[in-house]
C-alpha cells in the first residue's frame, strides 16, 4: 500500500476519463447561398469575399458611423454584458479557490488568557487540571493563589495530498466552467451588439416609411385640391371630393401611427446601449445601407466561430472533470497535520526553548460502507455528461440552421426586391394612365384611388423588404459568431494566474 501511496504522489495520478470533444455532424458546404448565387444576391455581385471570417467590429462591414458610435456604446455600457462579464469574474475566482487546495494551509492564533478556575472544584483547590488543546499547545498548571496567566503562539499546518486527482479535477471542471463562462459572456456581447444593429435598421426602416408616407400625403393633398377645384368648377363630383378626402385622412393616419415603432426602436436602442430611453435620441435618417458581402467561410468553421457552441463544448469537458470527482471518492484521502509553537505562563519565558511544543503526523480516511452512494453520484455524473453532449450537439444543429435561414433570406430577398421595383414602376404608370382618363372625364375618381393605393401598398412593400434584407444580414453574422474565435477563450493557466 505505501508504494502505491508513494508511487501516485510521485506521479500524480488522476482517475476519471480523458475527454475528446464529440464528433458533431458538419456539412461540406451551405447550400442556401452558393457562389453561384452571388451574381442574383444583392452585396454579393461583384466577387467572393477575400476573407474567410469576420474579424473585430463586425459592424463596419456596414460603412455607418453612427451605427458604429452605438456599437461601441454596447460593449462600454450594455448592463447584461456587464452581469455576464461579473459571472465571468465569479467563476474565475473560483478556479483559483480549487488551485489553492493543493497546498498546505497554515494559521496561527496567539493569546494571551488569565484565567482564575473555580475554588469550589477539587475539594476547594483551585488548578491542577491541564487543558491540552487539538493542536494549539494550551494548558498550564494553575497557580496556588487561583489566578494565572497563560501566552500561547501556536501554528498548525495541514495539507492534503491530492493523490487521485480530486483536487486536480476540480481545478480542470472549474477552469472548463470558467471557460463557458467566457463563452457565455461573449454570446451576450454578439446578442447585443446584433440585436443593437437590427434595431437600428428597423428605425432606420421606420424612417424609410415615414419619409414615403409624408411624401404620399403631399401627393394625396395635392389630388384633394385638384377634385375639389373640380366640384366647384361643375367638373366633378362631391363623391370624389368624399373619397380623395378619405384616402388623404386615413393614410395620414397611418403616417402618424409610424412613430409609435420608431419610438419604440429608439428605446430598445437607448436600453442597449445603457442610457435611459428618456434622455436618449437619433435623428431621422431613411435607411440607405446596403447589404454587404460577409464572408461566410465553411461550415467546419462555424463550430470555433459561435460563442454558443464553445460555451456547450466546454461544458462538457466540465461535465467530464465532475466524473473524474466522483471517481475519487472511491479511494482513501490522506491529510498530514502539524502543530508548532510557544506556550508559557510566563511573559519573559513565553519564546525560550524550553516553551516550545509541537505535533505532527498522518491520517488516512475511507468510506467502508455508503449503501451505493458513490455508484450513483457516478452515474449521476455520468447522465449529466451524456445531456451535456445531446445540447452540443443540438447547439450546432441550430447552429447551423440560423444560418442557411439568413443566406436563404438574403438570396430569396434579392430576387423578390428586384420584382418587387417591378411592380412599383409598373403601380406609377397606372397611376399616371389613370390620373389622366380623370382628368379626360372617361373614368370615375375611384379608379385614380385604386391606383394610389396600389402603389403606395407596393412602396411599402418595396422599403419593407429592404429592412429584412437589412435585418437579414445582421442575423446572419451574428449565426456566424460575429467576429469571435475561440482561440480567444482564456486558457485554464490565465484563468488560475494572480493577473485579474
Amino acid at each position: 500500500m505505501s508504494l502505491t501511496v508513494t508511487a501516485c504522489l510521485l506521479a500524480g495520478c488522476t482517475v476519471g476519463p480523458k475527454y475528446h470533444t464529440p464528433p458533431a455532424e458538419t456539412p461540406v458546404a451551405y447550400k442556401e447561398l452558393t457562389p453561384a448565387d452571388y451574381k442574383n444576391t444583392d452585396g454579393w455581385k461583384v466577387a467572393q469575399p477575400k476573407d474567410d471570417a469576420l474579424r473585430g467590429k463586425w459592424w463596419e462591414i456596414f460603412g455607418d458611423p453612427q451605427l458604429n458610435a452605438l456599437e461601441e456604446k454596447v460593449n462600454v455600457s450594455n448592463q447584461n454584458i456587464a452581469a455576464a462579464a461579473a459571472s465571468f469574474f465569479a467563476a474565475r475566482a473560483l478556479v483559483k479557490e480549487f488551485r489553492s487546495q493543493l497546498f498546505p494551509t497554515v494559521a496561527t492564533n496567539p493569546a494571551i488568557t488569565v484565567q482564575r478556575p473555580s475554588a469550589t472544584l477539587s475539594n476547594g483547590k483551585a488548578g491542577g487540571s491541564s487543558n491540552s488543546g487539538s493542536g494549539s499547545g494550551t494548558g498550564s498548571t494553575s497557580s496556588a493563589t487561583g489566578t494565572f496567566t497563560e501566552y500561547t503562539f501556536p501554528f498548525d499546518a495541514t495539507w492534503q495530498p491530492d493523490l487521485f486527482g480530486r483536487i486536480r479535477n476540480s481545478i480542470k471542471s472549474a477552469a472548463y466552467g470558467a471557460q463557458a463562462n467566457a463563452a457565455d459572456l461573449e454570446n451576450v456581447r454578439l446578442a447585443a451588439q446584433a440585436d443593437l444593429a437590427m434595431d437600428y435598421f428597423q428605425l432606420r426602416g421606420q424612417d424609410a416609411l415615414k419619409q414615403l408616407l409624408d411624401a404620399t400625403v403631399v401627393d394625396y393633398q395635392n389630388s384633394l385640391d385638384f377634385t375639389r377645384a373640380q366640384y366647384e368648377t361643375g367638373i366633378g363630383t362631391d363623391e370624389a371630393v368624399a373619397q380623395s378626402e378619405t384616402q388623404l385622412e386615413a393614410t395620414q393616419a397611418q403616417d402618424a401611427a409610424l412613430g409609435i415603432q420608431r419610438a419604440q426602436f429608439e428605446h430598445a436602442i437607448a436600453m442597449l446601449t445603457g442610457q435611459p430611453a428618456s434622455t436618449f435620441s437619433i435623428l431621422v435618417e431613411p435607411l440607405t445601407s446596403k447589404p454587404p458581402a460577409i464572408p461566410i467561410g465553411v461550415p467546419s468553421q462555424l463550430l470555433e466561430r459561435r460563442p454558443d457552441i464553445a460555451a456547450a463544448e466546454r461544458l462538457m469537458a466540465q461535465a467530464n472533470a465532475q466524473i473524474g470527482i466522483a471517481k475519487a471518492a472511491y479511494f482513501p484521502n490522506l491529510t498530514l497535520s502539524a502543530a508548532a509553537g510557544f506556550e508559557s505562563s510566563s511573559f519573559t519565558s513565553w519564546f525560550s526553548w524550553p516553551s516550545r511544543f509541537f505535533s505532527v503526523g498522518p491520517a488516512a480516511a475511507e468510506t467502508l460502507f455508503d449503501a451505493g452512494l458513490r455508484r450513483a453520484t457516478m452515474q449521476q455524473y455520468r447522465a449529466q455528461y451524456d445531456e451535456t453532449v445531446a445540447n452540443y450537439r443540438q447547439t450546432v444543429l441550430t447552429a447551423f440552421q440560423q444560418v442557411e435561414d439568413n443566406l436563404a433570406s438574403l438570396r430569396i430577398l434579392s430576387v423578390e426586391i428586384q420584382y418587387q421595383d417591378t411592380a412599383v414602376k409598373s403601380a406609377e404608370k397606372s397611376l399616371a394612365i389613370a390620373k389622366d382618363r380623370y382628368s379626360l372625364g372617361i373614368d370615375p375618381y375611384l379608379n385614380v384611388l385604386t391606383a394610389q393605393t396600389a402603389l403606395l401598398s407596393n412602396q411599402e412593400t418595396a422599403v419593407n423588404l429592404r429592412i429584412q434584407q437589412m435585418t437579414a444580414s445582421g442575423g446572419l453574422i451574428e449565426a456566424l459568431g460575429g467576429g469571435w474565435n475561440a482561440s480567444q477563450l482564456p486558457s485554464p493557466a490565465q484563468l488560475a494566474s494572480k493577473v485579474p
